[in-house]
């Protein structure tokens, strides 16, 4: 045996030495069927071997299609195990989407949840690289033109694995694709095991929580920032498909969960639930939330309502793991609307364009240093080397910085709104409209002008049973901010688009209402 296997630290070693530790305990719960950390470790090795068995050598690509699942995350460790490459694909996609990045990534095989069946096949015929397509349902017959997960599993566990170092890709993870074709952030074994510490350090999460993962796990801050530091210390994990407001009180309540993350839209929905206030959420200690700022007239209703629980803000991106600052408990209010600083394992700064540290309060580019980092955009040579300019890894966030050193985000560079040769972040107008006690979401975008070339604009939706009015909005506004910040225009709206990782998608409202100042 070489010595360097008798260091090895892998993505599947945290779950092995986790299942050794406490081998009875819940690791897994979905729809009622449990899993013990032996038995989920025992089921990943099984389905390694059959990784194995059909041909998957290490650094091979395998997608997955699916909503959550006990077997997303199972295959999620047995990818890791066979040394291959996990593709999580976005189920939201359509085919020809979806195809794209199978395509890209090379992807040996395709596993899939029924709910996206049809979708997956037609994304397959376009995919040469695909060699066989698996459902992931496990204990029922497969739909057509797919092969049975438990098959996979019934052949002899993997006992040979790789050998894992600190460069060995574990996950290609696509970014989103607003600004062009998305791109795939190759993240280490290493790199997100880095992550992983940062987040035991600075999120607290420990061996006695019992999570509930309601965000897509093919998103990197649920896979990332919490199935994966919670199988690491062993703690329970309550997982499910579907995160409407009735389905996650009920969960909330009813597994006795201790730990929850959601976006700030997903917070929103539940305290707007009827069912919200006569809740037992006793058991409910530590809150997340990200993906966007919690407003802060939010974040005030959120402690009102639940006092006993603590609260912490994760900001990062898909490329660094993905958080790279925290704003903690204790300066939830102190700092509200802040990222808080960087965590253990980054180096964050905010720079102008000439590299140069921005003074406390000026607006800069958000930029890191971190083993966290991706290695390389996945056959992009040419972004990996614009990103990684002058030596940090330029994120494309602006933000101020503090005396203290606390970030705050103004916005995404391509979502700052240029009017009248002005600059107006939408997130300060956000927080002036969000005091309007009957406005239950906001969103601010600029929309093109003739004379303000974009003008600010914005998309409201009313809390029920109110009644909107768009002078009053603008009247307030003008009471709070100056008047280039104003917006032009509201719009009224039932809801905001959003991506799974529930941040509002600006680009279709932008789209969709970009003749509103047409003549």
């Amino acid at each position: 045996m070489h010595a360097d296997s008798l260091r090895q630290q892998s993505l599947y070693d945290t779950l092995r030495r986790t299942a050794a530790r406490h081998p009875d305990k819940l690791a897994i719960r979905q729809h009622g069927e449990n899993w013990t950390y032996r038995e989920f470790n025992d089921l990943c090795l099984n389905l390694a071997g059959g990784l194995a068995a059909q041909g998957v050598e290490p650094g091979d690509r395998v997608a997955i299609l699916s909503r959550n699942s006990n077997a997303f995350a199972a295959l999620r460790y047995a990818i890791a195990a066979r040394g291959a490459v996990l593709v999580p694909v976005n189920f939201m996609l359509n085919a020809e989407e979806a195809a794209y990045i199978i395509n890209h990534s090379g992807a040996k095989l395709l596993f899939v949840g029924d709910t996206e069946a049809d979708k997956a096949l037609a994304a397959a015929r376009e995919c040469p690289s695909v060699e066989k397509c698996y459902s992931l349902a496990l204990g029922s017959a497969p739909p057509a033109g797919f092969e049975a997960l438990d098959a996979l599993a019934a052949g002899p566990a993997l006992t040979q694995r790789p050998s894992i170092d600190n460069t060995t890709p574990a996950q290609i993870i696509y970014t989103s694709g607003t600004e062009s074709a998305p791109k795939g952030a190759v993240l280490s074994h290493a790199a997100v095991l880095w992550q992983y510490g940062s987040i035991l350090a600075d999120a607290e999460v420990a061996g006695d929580d019992v999570l509930l993962h309601a965000l897509p796990l093919f998103h990197c801050a649920q896979l990332d920032c919490f199935l994966g530091p919670s199988i690491h210390v062993g703690a329970s994990n309550i997982i499910t498909a579907d995160n409407h407001p009735d389905n996650l009180l009920k969960l909330l309540e009813g597994e006795g969960v201790t730990s929850f993350f959601a976006p700030p839209t997903v917070w929103i929905s539940l305290l707007r639930h009827p069912g919200f206030d006569t809740a037992d959420l006793s058991a409910l200690r530590k809150g997340y939330y990200g993906a966007s700022i919690m407003p802060v007239e939010i974040l005030r209703e959120i402690q009102r309502r639940l006092p006993e629980l603590r609260l912490w803000n994760l900001y990062g991106q898909t490329e660094i793991a993905p958080t790279a600052t925290i704003l903690k408990p204790e300066d939830q209010l102190r700092k509200a609307g802040s990222a808080g600083r960087p965590v253990l394992h980054v180096e964050t700064r905010v720079v102008n364009d000439a590299g140069e540290d921005v003074a406390p309060g000026e607006i800069g580019e958000v930029v890191h240093r971190s083993p966290q980092l991706l290695t390389e955009y996945f056959r992009n040579p040419e972004k990996t080397a614009e990103a990684f300019a002058g030596g940090w890894f330029h994120s494309g966030d602006l933000a101020t910085v503090d005396e203290e050193g606390y970030l705050t985000i103004v916005d995404r560079k391509k979502d700052i709104i240029k009017t009248g040769g002005e600059n107006v972040s939408g997130r300060e107008v956000e927080e002036a409209i969000y005091q309007l006690d009957w406005v239950a979401e906001v969103a601010v975008i600029g929309l093109p002008h003739d004379r303000w070339v974009e003008a600010v604009t914005a998309v409201v939706v009313p809390k029920p049973d109110s009644s909107p009015d768009e002078a009053a909005v603008i009247a307030f506004c003008h009471e709070r901010l100056a008047a280039f910040k104003v917006p032009k225009r509201v719009v009224f709206a039932s809801d905001l688009p959003r991506n799974p990782s529930g941040k509002i998608l600006k680009r279709e409202l932008r789209l969709a209402h970009s003749a509103l100042y047409q003549s």
